[in-house]
C-alpha cells in the first residue's frame, strides 16, 4: 500500500511541478493565436472547452493500454511501479506535451510533419510510411478486441464479423464527419467513466482488504513465469507502453492541438491526460498484483486464459462491485478501445491528407482516403490478433523514440539549454526498441549476449550523432 500510495504521489507531483518547468522551456504564450482560431474550418479545426478536449485527448491515447498493458506488466511485479511512474513523469509526458505544442506551434501539423521539419525530408517519407502503418495496426487492434469480446456476449448468429462490421461503420462515421459532431460529443462521456471505473475498482480493491504487494528488496526481482524469455528489460518496456510512454499519443495530440483555444490550456490536456493514463495504469497493475492473492497466482491465471486479460477486466470488475462492475467491464474492454481506434483511422486520414496535399473540408476529399484505408484495415483484421499486437506494441515504442528525438533536436535548434529533458528517456528508448526487435520472438529471436550488446550500439551511435549534431549548432 505504501508503494502504491508513493507512486501516486510522484504521478500528482509530476503534474504540479515538472509540466510548469515545461511550460517555461516551450515558453508559452496566451496570447498567440493558436490553429483552431487562425484555420478554423469546422471539420477538423474546431476550437473546444479545455474540459471536453481534456477528456477525448485522454480517451484518444488510452484505449486497451493502460488497462491491458498494465495487467500484463504485472507479471514482472512490483518493479512495474517504477516503469509506470519514471515512464509516465519524465518520458511519457515529455514526449505528449511536446509532440502535442509542436503541432500547436506548426498549425497543427501531423507528427510526421514535425519529424521533417527536424529530422529531414527523408525522415519524414519514412516516418509517414511508418505512422500510416501505425495507425492502421491500432484501428485494427480496437477492432479485433472488441469485437472478438462482442461475439462472445451475444448470440452466436452475431459472430465476429457482424460485430467487425458494425464497428466498422461507426469508424467510418466518424472519421468522416466533423470532430465535434460525434467524437466532440460522446468522446467526454466514457473519458469520465473510464476514470471512474479506475478510482471506484481501487476503493472497492482498499475496502474489502486486499494487500497491494510493496517495492521492497524481496520483491525487487523478475516475477515473470518465463524469466528467460522475458527479462525486465526490454519487454516490460515494451509491454507498459500506454501507461508510460506512447508513440501513438503522439499521432493523437495533433487532433486536440487543433481544437485548443489558449497555448497555456496544453500542460493541461497533453501532460495532464498523460497523467491521468498513468493513474489508471498504476490502479490496474496494483489490481492485478493483489486480487488473485499474488504476483504468482496472477501469472498462473494469465497462464490459464491464454493471456487474456479481458478475462481478468471481467472477473475484477463483477467480483468487486457486482452488476455495476459488469457494466463498468464493458466499457473498459469495449468501448474505450474502439474510441481509441476511431481516431487512429481519423489521424491516418489526416496524416495521408498533409502528405498528398488534399483538403479535407469537402466530403468527397475524405472519402478518396478512407474507403482504401478501411478496405486495407478490414483485410487485416483477418489476421491473428496476438501476431498484430505483438507488431504494433514494438512499432509503437519505435515511433515514441523517433519523436522523441524529433524534440531533443528542436531543443538544440532552439538554443535551449535543457535538450537533456528529452536526450536522457531517447536514449534509453533506443535502447528498448534496438534490443526488443533482436530479442522478441516476432523480431530476430537472437541470444541476450547479442541483442544486448546490438542495442546498445545503435545507441552509442546514435548518441554520438547527436553530439556532432549539437557541435554543429553551436551547444
Amino acid at each position: 500500500m505504501i508503494t502504491f500510495l508513493i507512486s501516486l504521489a510522484i504521478l500528482l507531483a509530476g503534474y504540479i511541478f515538472y509540466s510548469r518547468f515545461l511550460d517555461k522551456v516551450m515558453k508559452v504564450d496566451a496570447g498567440r493565436p493558436t490553429p483552431s482560431i487562425t484555420l478554423n474550418d469546422g471539420i477538423d479545426y474546431v476550437p473546444m472547452p479545455l474540459w471536453r478536449v481534456y477528456l477525448i485527448q485522454f480517451l484518444n491515447i488510452a484505449g486497451l493500454g493502460p488497462i491491458f498493458g498494465a495487467i500484463a506488466g504485472a507479471m514482472w511485479g512490483p518493479v512495474a511501479f517504477l516503469w509506470i511512474i519514471f515512464g509516465t513523469v519524465f518520458a511519457g509526458g515529455v514526449h505528449d506535451y511536446f509532440s502535442g505544442m509542436l503541432s500547436v506551434r506548426h498549425d497543427g501539423k501531423s507528427i510526421n510533419e514535425i519529424i521533417g521539419i527536424y529530422l529531414g525530408k527523408y525522415a519524414k517519407q519514412i516516418m509517414t510510411l511508418f505512422t500510416i502503418i501505425l495507425l492502421i495496426l491500432v484501428g485494427v487492434v480496437f477492432i479485433s478486441g472488441p469485437a472478438g469480446l462482442l461475439a462472445g456476449l451475444t448470440p452466436t448468429s452475431l459472430d465476429f464479423t457482424f460485430w467487425v462490421w458494425v464497428i466498422f461503420v461507426y469508424y467510418i462515421l466518424a472519421t468522416l464527419l466533423p470532430i465535434d459532431k460525434i467524437i466532440g460529443k460522446i468522446y467526454p462521456i466514457f473519458g469520465f467513466a473510464l476514470i471512474f471505473m479506475a478510482i471506484s475498482l481501487i476503493i472497492a480493491l482498499l475496502v474489502q482488504g486486499y494487500q497491494i504487494p510493496e517495492l521492497n528488496a524481496e520483491n525487487f526481482r523478475n516475477f515473470h513465469y518465463d524469466k528467460e524469455r522475458f527479462p525486465i528489460f526490454p519487454m516490460l518496456f515494451i509491454t507498459i507502453a500506454c501507461g508510460a510512454i506512447s508513440g501513438f499519443h503522439a499521432t493523437q495530440s495533433p487532433l486536440m492541438a487543433r481544437c485548443l483555444k489558449n497555448e497555456k490550456e496544453g500542460r493541461k490536456v497533453f501532460y495532464g491526460a498523460m497523467v491521468t493514463e498513468g493513474v489508471v495504469a498504476l490502479i490496474w497493475a496494483a489490481i492485478s498484483m493483489s486480487f488473485f492473492g499474488s504476483v504468482d497466482k496472477l501469472n498462473e491465471v494469465m497462464i490459464a486464459q491464454n493471456g487474456n486479460a479481458a478475462w481478468v477486466v471481467n472477473k475484477v470488475s463483477n467480483s468487486l462491485l457486482g452488476n455495476f462492475g459488469a457494466v463498468l467491464a464493458v466499457l473498459g474492454v469495449v468501448a474505450a478501445p474502439i474510441t481509441s481506434g476511431d481516431t487512429a483511422f481519423r489521424s491516418a486520414r489526416l496524416t495521408i491528407a498533409d502528405l498528398v496535399k488534399t483538403p479535407q473540408k469537402l466530403i468527397r476529399n475524405r472519402l478518396i482516403i478512407i474507403i482504401p484505408l478501411f478496405t486495407v484495415g478490414f483485410l487485416l483484421t483477418r489476421i491473428n490478433f496476438d501476431v498484430i499486437w505483438r507488431y504494433f506494441a514494438w512499432a509503437n515504442q519505435t515511433l515514441a523514440t523517433v519523436v522523441l528525438w524529433t524534440i531533443t533536436v528542436y531543443l538544440v535548434n532552439t538554443k535551449s539549454r535543457f535538450y537533456f529533458i528529452t536526450l536522457i528517456p531517447s536514449i534509453f528508448m533506443t535502447a528498448v526498441v534496438t534490443s526488443y526487435i533482436m530479442l522478441a520472438p516476432e523480431g530476430f529471436a537472437l541470444s541476450k549476449t547479442i541483442s544486448y550488446s546490438t542495442g546498445l550500439a545503435v545507441t552509442m551511435i546514435s548518441f554520438i550523432l547527436f553530439l556532432f549534431f549539437r557541435k554543429k549548432h553551436g551547444q
